[in-house]
């Protein structure tokens, strides 16, 4: 059933199936959680399952902070779109694109980084941040945990680094709010666009590709009306993509990373 639910599609189906695709295709965001506390022992859990993914050339620059206080979780909450599942879950874990570790490396050693300065180290430090991250996800919902990744974050990314006292050449990437799902949640396994929307085979064919996401916008249309959203895919990536004043400040992210010591050459 999950398949089908992924895709919104009745006649959806794979060919192989284990208990690992099983939790991926169940993945969901959740934002109702329980008073139950995240453990120590799930908390290494996840940051050993973050641990474990890929790396580019085995930098491993990223960081992640985990946030319990009560105090603190509200001030990130309100600098974060004031998203009220961030007060209420148990655990935010706040992911770190973290080049400071290096650059301190090679302080220690005397030795220049220059090539810290360019888009690509920069760009390194974002990609390897969000697969560890995902990492971390998979491990939670396979302990009986839910999350929801939180990007407003990027809101204010200077504010939230002087909050969690981060180091030069360091960024708040994305949060994570981690917690027991509560069961009162109403909400689903959102459909994503069909596999013939981004599955190329040898060349990429953008009219083929497309002519699926009409269907798909009738499908996520009839989930959203489900769960009391407005809108289909297509109406909502413009309106989220319209312009400076969709992106929440984010627009300013280039002049906030060079102030922050993650300059993009």
């Amino acid at each position: 059933m999950t398949v089908i639910s992924r895709y919104g599609d009745s006649e959806a189906s794979l060919a192989v199936h284990n208990e690992t695709l099983a939790i991926q295709l169940a993945h969901r965001s959740v934002r109702k959680f329980t008073a139950q506390p995240v453990s120590d022992e799930h908390l290494a859990a996840l940051v050993a399952a973050a641990q474990s993914a890929a790396t580019s050339s085995n930098l491993q620059p990223w960081s992640v902070i985990a946030v319990r206080d009560t105090d603190r979780k509200a001030r990130l909450a309100e600098l974060a779109a004031a998203q009220q599942f961030i007060n209420e879950a148990p655990l935010l874990l706040v992911w770190v694109a973290d080049l400071g570790r290096v650059r301190r490396v090679a302080q220690r050693a005397g030795a220049p980084l220059d090539g810290a300065d360019y888009l690509e180290s920069t760009i390194i430090g974002f990609v390897d941040t969000a697969l560890a991250a995902q990492n971390a996800v998979t491990a939670a919902e396979s302990l009986g945990l839910g999350t929801v990744f939180v990007g407003a974050l990027r809101n204010h990314p200077e504010q939230v680094a002087a909050e969690l006292g981060l180091p030069p050449h360091t960024v708040a990437a994305f949060g994570l709010a981690v917690g027991t799902p509560d069961p009162t949640e109403n909400a689903g396994i959102k459909p994503r666009l069909p596999q013939q929307a981004v599955l190329h085979h040898e060349r990429y064919d953008a009219d083929a590709a497309d002519a699926h996401i009409g269907i798909y916008d009738e499908r996520l249309a009839a989930y959203n009306r489900r769960h009391g959203l407005p809108g289909d895919w297509s109406e909502r990536v413009i309106a989220r993509l319209a312009g400076p004043n969709s992106l929440s400040g984010r627009h300013r992210l280039r002049e906030h990373l060079q102030r922050l010591g993650l300059p993009s050459r």
